[in-house]
């Protein structure tokens, strides 16, 4: 009985391994990477650089949650959220974790350094570490601006891209660091005053857990101010068009909007809210981007025609 029961659920197990890389986490990473790639040639992006650079920050950043599921194992189980999660429910060994965690990095890094360059391999290990052990293991225990110091890692994807594609740092990418370093408190402390409960008893020590809500949620509208500044700057530095500048305004507008009627709405729901827009907001403002980038392109084709 043993033996048809194990024999049944071991297809199933690559379910578990994939739900620990967070991979609607990784997507959203991936997509900010390859918007960067884009957006640092003014053509299209040599191929091997788009596959390869995909790839390998696409692993590292699965390397990462991993590591961030075998840190929170123990919070996972406490919290409803994450109590579902491979490691809690007891599908995956943590050894067998941690080894997953460490192919992912190995087979990432190989492919960063001897496909695309030394460059993007060495800050993709460095944005690696910062997310999935100082973040991890320190920061988010240590301090409630855990969110805005561990933001740095998160915000390091389409500055990845951008160097996998010129093997050098460049100013315009750091613009993208900055709009995601921005975005990030808010994103998150909607989240955080959302789930409240959960960290506090988990012993996490986020913003909403040690300061109060009223705090976090002036804390919020704060940040959203900061990045809707933050969101015009490739338009002040003449990297994007009025295209660009015009879903800038409209989508950080949104934004501000909703900080503002958290203010005097503190229903949960509207926080909730918040954080799925957060989400939308963005993946529409790089879609911006984008399509502003290649606009000229479209333009000259059709003028041609």
């Amino acid at each position: 009985m043993k033996e048809s029961v194990l024999i049944t659920e071991r297809p199933f197990v690559w379910r578990d391994y994939l739900g620990l890389c967070k991979p609607k986490i990784v997507a959203l990473i991936v997509f900010t990477a390859v918007v960067g790639m884009f957006l640092a040639v003014p053509g299209m992006v040599p191929l091997d650089a788009l596959i390869f650079g995909t790839l390998g920050i696409g692993l590292a950043a699965a390397s990462a949650a991993v590591i961030n599921h075998v840190v929170d194992q123990r919070v996972d189980a406490i919290m409803l959220r994450t109590k579902q999660r491979p490691l809690p429910k007891g599908n995956l060994s943590m050894e067998s974790a941690v080894i997953f965690a460490m192919a992912l990095c190995a087979i990432s890094m190989a492919i960063l350094v001897f496909l695309v360059n030394t460059l993007t391999a060495v800050l993709t290990l460095a944005s690696l570490i910062g997310y999935g052990f100082i973040y991890s293991m320190y920061l988010k225990r240590a301090t409630p601006q855990n969110i805005v110091i561990g933001g740095a890692s998160g915000a390091a994807p389409p500055v990845l891209g951008w160097t996998a594609v010129t093997g050098t740092l460049e100013p315009n990418s750091l613009l993208l660091f900055l709009i995601i370093f921005a975005w990030t408190p808010p994103h998150f402390w909607a989240l955080a005053i959302y789930r409240c409960e959960e960290y506090a008893r988990a012993g996490i020590p986020m913003l909403p857990v040690t300061h109060g809500h009223e705090f976090t949620r002036l804390h919020i509208l704060f940040y959203t101010v900061v990045l809707f500044l933050v969101s015009l700057l490739p338009f002040v530095f003449y990297m994007s068009g009025v295209m660009y500048l015009f879903g800038a305004i409209i989508l950080s507008g949104i934004f501000l909007y909703l900080a503002i009627r958290m203010q005097f709405d503190h229903g949960n729901r509207l926080a909730m809210k918040t954080f799925s827009y957060s989400i939308v907001y963005l993946m529409a403002l790089f879609g911006f981007l984008l399509a502003d980038h290649y606009l000229p392109v479209v333009l000259r084709l059709y003028d041609g025609l």
